[in-house]
């Protein structure tokens, strides 16, 4: 039967207009390393449950365990983490596993850690609500670590694995100890499954350092120096004294300069060189460039100097855009310019292609998860993009032109503002034309999103078109649906008239105070802001003729019609400026 519910909540308007793709990882570890056709069925089900991707199947046969990392969306990452469960619980049998690394069930821990559009605290709320699910569903008892933890004291995962699966009967007897989610007395059905742990973390980052020294002490030392733990305490010599311990015969810790770090020094033979190896736990709170920073100045203090850095696995493209933006804003460079340019400083600024080229699509989690099958519009050459409008297809048409003639408007406002913040006796004055160009370059990204977007308002209206309508029941879901695009369709280009009228208070700032020299280019931007609202507002009217609710449609052509107004006033007041200063 037809789905009308279904069909109309897909083509239901997006209310979230954050034009970053919400992705979260998940690195579930299981307790199987050895039997690589139970490794392969959880993986398998893991794929074919949802729409995400297989970064890494990574088996230990010592450990017995294998850790698998995969992205996507987070609610495809959640059924697909659920469906691993699920497989491996029916596959691993706990009382015959053995192994050398501490474990409790046959899903040991699962994190979900957030890499771009979605935060650490949503993530947590999404491990709560998977470890409920696990416990309900699979009758599997299940912790929640980290970030999910209900308590300070669970946030350690030591805690909740606490006797590991050995100790799993005699905890469910104790409410100290007991899961936060399916506690009941060891039967079974646990003895065969075992507990396991869902958390939320942050992204860590494994980095070496590369040192120009082939001396481990040297790197040990500084290791020490700046990772979170520190080095012993010692009595008299630093280095050969008795070390210092505490009442309980512990040593005593003299920490490092940097938090949420883990560090060592190594000789690595294959380059000839010694390395800082660090684990950057959080980089909310120590990002990478903060660390890099930090062992340059400690190799430094030693007589030793970093060459170049080393990212072991993926990183998230974030933690290179902060680094790109830390070091131009340490050269008073404007940050305000793309996102290749900048992930190109951060490359060049901690040498990240030293040992080997640094290819971005590869190490980077976003890029490498991208649809990059997807033919999008403002991919194109400026010419294939002219002629693709030119031909007899009716998309793209006059929604997706005006939301890149705005475009435009806001990159000649961006430029603009990175002249003015790199002109010559303006040294003091970059940072305000960096912020100018900063938020240009927002503003250009999401009209050029609705380059694509206004495509797929009139592409969804299309769709419905082609929708059975030989019952009643199909005429009415078909009616409705195309009720659904049409308010899309109106919504969409109305949000690029309100990215478009931004644009004003660029382009009127740089005629005003940027370059004198680039007048004429904010000039131009101002005309093409103002085209791309009255564009724009055209497709607001003729979609909005299409809706049976003529309440919601009057009050969308009566706000377009207010965002009109105000552009051509301000295109106005922008001109006026121009002209005064061409003279």
């Amino acid at each position: 039967m037809f789905n009308f519910e279904r069909l109309t909540n897909r083509l239901q308007p997006k209310t979230n207009y954050n034009m970053e793709k919400r992705i979260i990882e998940c690195v579930p570890n299981f307790s199987e390393g050895r039997n690589k056709e139970v490794i392969s069925q959880i993986t398998a089900a893991i794929e074919a449950a949802a729409d995400i991707k297989l970064l890494d199947v990574d088996p230990g046969e010592a450990t017995n365990r294998t850790v698998v990392t995969f992205v996507g969306e987070p609610e495809a990452v959640v059924e697909a983490a659920f469906a691993g469960v699920k497989r491996a619980a029916e596959l691993i049998d706990m009382r015959q596993h053995k192994g050398a690394h501490p474990r409790m069930g046959a899903t040991d821990v699962l994190p979900l850690i957030p890499i771009s559009g979605i935060t650490l605290e949503e993530c947590a709320v999404l491990a709560r609500q998977l470890a409920e699910r696990i416990s309900t569903e699979l009758a599997i008892p299940t912790y929640c670590y980290e970030a999910a933890a209900k308590n300070e004291e669970r946030k350690n995962l030591a805690v909740c694995r606490q006797g590991e699966y050995e100790g799993l009967a005699e905890r469910m007897n104790s409410a100290d100890s007991a899961p936060d989610f399916g506690a009941r007395p060891f039967d079974e059905a646990m003895a065969r499954s075992g507990a396991t742990a869902v958390g939320a973390r942050d992204f860590l980052i494994a980095v070496n350092f590369n040192l120009n020294t082939t001396s481990t002490r040297r790197a040990n030392a500084i290791a020490f120096d700046v990772r979170e733990k520190g080095r012993p305490v010692r009595e008299g010599n630093p280095i050969i004294g008795k070390i210092v311990k505490d009442e309980n015969g512990e040593p005593v810790m003299r920490p490092g300069t940097l938090k949420s770090t883990k560090g060592i020094g190594w000789f690595i033979e294959e380059y000839g060189i010694a390395q800082v190896s660090m684990n950057l736990t959080n980089i909310g709170v120590t990002p990478l460039h903060i660390a890099f920073d930090e062992v340059c100045r400690a190799a430094e203090a030693r007589g030793v100097r970093v060459t170049g850095t080393e990212i072991v696995g993926l990183v998230p493209k974030k933690a290179l855009i902060d680094a790109g933006k830390h070091f131009l804003r340490k050269q008073h460079r404007s940050v305000g310019i793309s996102e290749s340019e900048i992930i190109r400083i951060a490359v060049r600024s901690m040498g990240l292609d030293e040992l080997k080229p640094f290819i971005p699509e590869e190490k980077i989690v976003e890029y490498m998860v991208s649809e990059t099958n997807t033919k999008k519009l403002v991919d194109m050459t400026c010419s294939a993009f002219a002629e693709e409008t030119a031909s007899e297809s009716p998309a793209p048409g006059g929604g997706s032109i005006s939301a890149y003639m705005g475009a435009l408007g806001a990159a000649l406002g961006t430029m603009v503002a990175n002249l003015s913040s790199h002109k010559a006796g303006w040294d003091e004055r970059w940072e305000e034309f960096s912020d100018y160009a900063e938020r240009g370059q927002a503003l250009m990204a999401e009209l050029l999103h609705l380059v694509d977007e206004d495509t797929e308002a009139f592409n969804r209206i299309m769709a419905v078109f082609a929708m059975p309508k030989a019952t009643d029941e199909e005429k009415a879901a078909r009616s409705a649906a195309l009720q659904s695009a049409t308010l899309y369709a109106t919504q969409v280009p109305l949000k690029t008239m309100k990215a478009a009228l931004r644009v004003f208070e660029i382009v009127k700032a740089m005629a005003d105070i940027g370059n004198p020299n680039s007048v004429s280019d904010a000039g131009v931007g101002a005309l093409a802001a103002r085209s791309a609202v009255l564009g724009a507002q055209l497709n607001v009217k003729i979609n909005a003729a299409g809706l049976k609710d003529r309440a919601t449609a009057e009050a969308l052509t009566a706000e377009a019609e207010q965002i009109a107004e105000q552009a051509i006033a301000l295109e106005a007041e922008v001109l006026k400026i121009v002209n005064e200063k061409i003279g």
